[in-house]
């Protein structure tokens, strides 16, 4: 009985979990952008819009840089929640990833000043989101999850299992 419950469990999970996972990526971005198109909302705007006024060059600076920026948050935000365009929202993310992770380079001293700054640690959660852009982007592509052995109290139920078996 517990063995068939995990089976279907596991068949459950490997049917929709990319999408739950895509689609609450989603709404994260959607949250974050909007917070960014009104000015002194964002907690990270300041460190944002100093980042994209590096990376452009001084060309993007101010509510203009501000404005990108929370546009291409929200488009990416709305191709995960609709899956539609979802690959141009994947190679959008890309680029956002990497401005997201860019003051860690260009700021470094300012985000480590002994302690990591609480801004220091809210780019740091972008490992996370970079994470799942990665298992979205390998189901876009066309990789599947699909169920494999079940476990039963942390045990593989038939045979070993490669990753849990170390």
């Amino acid at each position: 009985m517990i063995e068939n419950t995990i089976s279907k469990l596991a068949t459950w999970l490997s049917r929709h979990s990319i999408d739950v996972l895509r689609v609450s990526l989603g709404l994260v971005f959607v949250a974050f952008g909007t917070l960014k198109f009104f000015p002194g909302v964002s907690p990270a705007e300041a460190l944002s819009v100093a980042t994209l006024e590096k990376l452009s060059l001084g060309l993007l600076s101010g509510y203009a840089a501000q404005f990108v920026i929370a546009a291409m948050e929200v488009f990416i935000g709305l191709t995960l929640v609709t899956g539609r365009l979802l690959k141009t929202g994947l190679v959008v993310m890309t680029g956002a990833l990497a401005g997201f992770f860019a003051p860690y380079v260009l700021f470094f001293t300012d985000l480590f000043p002994g302690a990591p700054t609480l801004e220091a640690q809210y780019i740091f959660k972008d490992i996370v989101l970079a994470a799942a852009a990665m298992v979205i982007g390998a189901r876009a592509l066309g990789a599947r999850l699909t169920p494999g052995p079940s476990l039963v109290f942390g045990k593989p139920a038939t045979g070993p299992h490669p990753a849990y078996d170390r």
